[in-house]
């Protein structure tokens, strides 16, 4: 990694008398650094400026999209001494090996609530070998509470990574100032949620799921947070792969009226027409099975994880993987970066409804005791929700409510021809 000169990670105000932070902390974005031997620093946008202690010395600190990159803040010496301009060699991390970030406090042995701000730690994974990776950690020293919280939170942004595809259907990117704009210009956007629950009970809101490989993958992931967010997702997805199987299940689901007359009663809350509701089931082994709420834009999917499903349609898209070879299975999922339609195989099947059941048939452990299967867990069956890992060891019941909440943004309806 591009780590030059590593600094001593020990805080400056360690067993030393804090003081308040300076003036200069609270110092907005500006112009990017000018490095000669960084060509490619000028087209990188700023996010964030300001200044933090870095190893007993004081330092000018950016944070862009991809890097962050501190200089040490020294006075004028006289010019050509080489010794001054050594000493001022920027240093930067990509932020694609950083793996974690927390506020750093001190705190005393008997105290109960969170002690004296100290600044942020930044949690860095290192290549030591070919293929060995150790952790390191950076700490940004800055006592003011208000400057540390803006570059934390703005920090835990770029970590969220890929996940967040809300924004992504909404925006077209993950973009920060495009979703001020839409603020701005008032684009207020109404969007389909829905809720999870098991045995009668609500266990979150949501937009999108996934169970079988995508909770398994996301399962694997999350023992190996260590690793930066990239590497983590690459290292699942192949371990997730080689170790691929099935999941015996039933699925129910209530398909998606198209009746103009009953789409209108059920958007004003009016009861359902029992007429309408037949429900069907399938039960079988399947690779993965996906319910999906909003079209799931994100940087490994550009059309979307559910394509043809709108943000406020009152429809989800229930995308089923039967079980196939794993060759076959992993061509569905790179047609996912492509333009071609990665629900043209014979194995996969979609269906637009309005209630999902998924109830698995396996033990409640949720995997065979005679095989190793780190993703298992006492909780129950890993489902990757948005991101996010959900445990629960009997049935989900997913169910849409239309037009719940109100969000700035944008419908991306993307004209894009299907192959």
């Amino acid at each position: 990694m591009p780590w030059r000169r590593r600094r001593s990670r020990v805080s400056a105000l360690e067993g030393g008398q804090e003081e308040e932070a300076p003036p200069e902390a609270a110092a907005v974005p500006s112009a990017p650094l000018t490095s000669p031997q960084q060509t490619e620093e000028a087209a990188e946008r700023i996010l964030l400026r300001g200044i933090f202690e870095i190893g007993r010395g004081s330092c000018d600190v950016v944070l862009s999209e991809r890097a962050l990159r501190w200089r040490p803040i020294l006075p004028e010496r006289p010019a050509g001494d080489s010794k001054h301009d050594w000493l001022c060699k920027e240093e930067f991390i990509e932020l694609k090996d950083v793996f974690s970030v927390k506020l750093k406090r001190r705190c005393s042995v008997k105290q109960q609530r969170s002690g004296t701000l100290l600044g942020i730690t930044l949690f860095i994974c290192l290549k030591k070998e070919q293929n060995k990776l150790k952790n390191s950690t950076l700490d940004l020293i800055n006592l003011s509470e208000d400057h540390c919280d803006i570059w934390f939170r703005q920090f835990k942004k770029i970590l969220a990574g890929s996940t967040n595809v809300l924004a992504h259907s909404l925006h077209g990117v993950p973009h920060v100032v495009t979703a001020t704009l839409h603020i701005i210009m008032g684009h207020v956007q109404l969007v389909d949620v829905c809720t999870f629950s098991s045995t009668g009970k609500l266990l979150r809101f949501g937009f999108s799921a996934m169970f079988g490989f995508g909770g398994r993958a996301l399962a694997l992931a999350e023992k190996y947070r260590w690793m930066s967010p990239n590497q983590r997702r690459d290292f699942a997805v192949i371990k997730a792969l080689a170790k691929l199987k099935p999941e015996d299940c039933e699925i129910s689901f209530l398909p998606f009226n198209t009746s103009d007359d009953v789409q209108e009663r059920r958007e004003q809350g009016s009861p359902k027409c029992d007429c309408n509701d037949q429900w069907q089931m399938i039960q079988g082994q399947f690779l993965n099975v996906s319910i999906m709420a909003i079209p799931c834009l994100c940087s490994v999917a550009p059309r979307g994880l559910a394509p043809n499903t709108r943000l406020n349609n009152g429809s989800m898209a229930l995308i089923i993987a039967q079980n196939t070879s794993r060759s076959e299975f992993i061509k569905h999922l790179k047609r996912y970066a492509s333009v071609k339609n990665q629900f043209n195989f014979p194995f996969v099947e979609t269906y637009t409804v309005e209630e999902v059941k998924v109830h698995p048939r396996n033990n409640t452990s949720g995997y065979n005791p005679e095989e190793e299967d780190e993703t298992a867990s006492e909780n129950g069956f890993p489902w990757n929700v948005d991101g996010d890992l959900m445990e629960v060891s009997s049935e989900v019941h997913i169910r849409l409510h239309p037009r719940l909440i109100s969000l700035y943004g944008g419908s991306m309806e993307e004209m894009i021809p299907k192959s």
